[in-house]
């Protein structure tokens, strides 16, 4: 298969130096005496790089946290002979030289362990660039996607995704649409779903009710209702559980709860007799960042188990995960690996407990890993693409903090293109505001909007509940809207 790399992100000069290389994929030895795996050189440079781990660092775009980490290209002719490599790499160098050992590192065990050696035989022999052609080819279809996703490693999908720009990566994220089942079906073609977030700084429960209520009025709340906890103890989120179950359950709404304490509190709550329709955690793409949240397989299996023996949903896809470029970085626990990457991994590591949401929330640590909007944007759009070549229903949270170099425009950007790319969900906060953890996020109104001007609707189950309250007719929004004497 004929392939020319596109580096879509390169100034001419140096796509014009690339025509005029040659690489040495194999190893060299400076003049210092080290040893590099890979050499290219480029119109008069000479780049080195010192394993799959580097190239991958190399041929990222540019993000804050592997600058900050020391791992990032220095210039824009080295990201593109990086890219040059990587385009080259088969996908058999990749699978067998994984960018965390297996014997070291639980992340890189579960994505092995769960691998499709059949499949993977099948593609070994291609190259990245080759990988990236077939996932844009017209003729792939979504079906032929989804399998050759059950022979990929993490790293290699990353790989791909660093070869694409961003049209490239709505085309693909386009072309996939994982479905999941918990009380109401998420992924359909045609529906948008939406997290009814309503946080609260002190726990109050009437706040809570309150924007739960305004939420619900907008059409919001779908994909699951689902409360950040100020107070993380077993008392305090029991009681949440149970509010929100029993409004629920009052109102009749296709839905399910969550409330997102750590999930070893969630565990115990459900144990107590907390009703839970959805359990939640947050995961990174390292076994050491992933200590650091106080996760493991171990708890997530129990988790798992726990959920099909007690929870209310109907299932079977009871967890629900959140991801984000940049967590690893934040703990020092990236291990020398790139963002991007890492976060590939931890969607390797989700599919193995089959979620009904996985919610990407890069942006959401700040200027440190994700530095402005056009970083942020380019993320989104990565971690969808990579999250959704997994075969993870995948929600994008295009947050900002309010110390970076980013606003409500590359926000909505980010929400435009992302819903165009297919994403299964958004978060919906009241006025797009988070008064608990104190950043911004897409608004009900926004919610309503992105389903609007692309012509989606709330998923099937919950769509029929908002017309029986008369809140939606015909796929739109009434005048009832933002009522919320609708439920006294």
């Amino acid at each position: 298969m004929a392939y020319t790399v596109k580096a879509p992100f390169c100034m001419e000069r140096d796509v014009i130096a690339y025509q005029e290389r040659n690489l040495l994929l194999a190893g060299s030895i400076d003049l210092k005496g080290r040893l590099f795996m890979y050499t290219i050189t480029i119109k008069n440079g000479t780049y080195q790089f010192r394993s799959i781990a580097d190239v991958l660092a190399k041929a990222s775009e540019e993000k804050s946290g592997d600058k900050m980490a020391g791992i990032a290209a220095e210039s824009s002719l080295e990201r593109m002979a990086a890219k040059v490599v990587l385009s080259e790499l088969s996908l058999k160098e990749i699978y067998e030289n994984p960018v965390i050992a297996y014997d070291t590192d639980e992340v890189t065990r579960v994505i092995y362990d769960d691998l499709n050696l059949f499949i993977y035989k099948e593609i070994s022999n291609w190259s990245v660039g080759e990988l990236r052609e077939y996932i844009l080819s017209q003729q792939t279809s979504t079906s032929n996607l989804f399998r050759i996703s059950k022979g990929l490693t993490s790293e290699m999908i990353s790989a791909a995704a660093k070869l694409m720009s961003s049209m490239d990566l709505v085309m693909a994220s386009q072309k996939i649409r994982p479905t999941a089942h918990c009380n109401t079906t998420i992924g359909e073609a045609g529906r948008l779903a939406f997290r009814c977030q309503p946080n609260h700084p002190i726990d109050n429960p009437d706040g809570i009710l309150a924007s739960m209520k305004e939420g619900l009025s907008y059409g919001s709340g779908d994909a699951v209702i689902g409360v950040n906890p100020n107070n993380d103890s077993v008392e305090s989120v029991s009681r949440i559980l149970h509010m929100t179950h029993d409004f629920i359950q009052k109102w009749e709404i296709p839905t399910q709860n969550c409330v997102l304490a750590h999930i070893t509190t969630q565990m115990q709550a459900l144990k107590k007799g907390a009703p839970i329709a959805l359990m939640f955690q947050s995961l990174a793409g390292t076994q050491t960042a992933n200590d650091d949240f106080g996760v493991s397989k171990e708890i997530l299996d129990e988790a798992f188990y726990l959920m099909a023996k007690r929870g209310t949903s109907t299932g079977p896809n009871q967890l629900y995960f959140e991801t984000g470029q940049g967590s690893e970085v934040s703990l020092d626990a990236h291990l020398g690996i790139d963002m991007q990457t890492l976060e590939a991994r931890t969607y390797g590591y989700a599919r193995h407990w089959k979620p009904f949401m996985v919610n990407n929330v890069s942006g959401f640590i700040g200027p440190e890993t994700i530095y402005d909007g056009k970083q942020v944007i380019r993320a989104d759009l990565e971690d969808l693409f990579m999250g959704k070549m997994h075969g993870l229903p995948m929600g994008i949270a295009p947050t900002y903090t309010n110390h970076m170099q980013a606003d409500q425009n590359d926000q909505e950007i980010a929400g435009m293109l992302t819903a165009l790319a297919g994403a299964n969900f958004y978060m919906g906060v009241p006025g797009g505001d988070d008064v608990m953890l104190s950043y911004q996020d897409t608004s009900y109104h926004d919610d309503a909007s992105l389903r609007e001007m692309l012509g989606l609707r709330p998923l099937r189950e919950f769509e029929i509940w908002l017309e029986k309250m008369g809140i939606m007719e015909n796929g739109k929004l009434t005048e009832r809207a933002g009522d919320l004497s609708i439920f006294e």
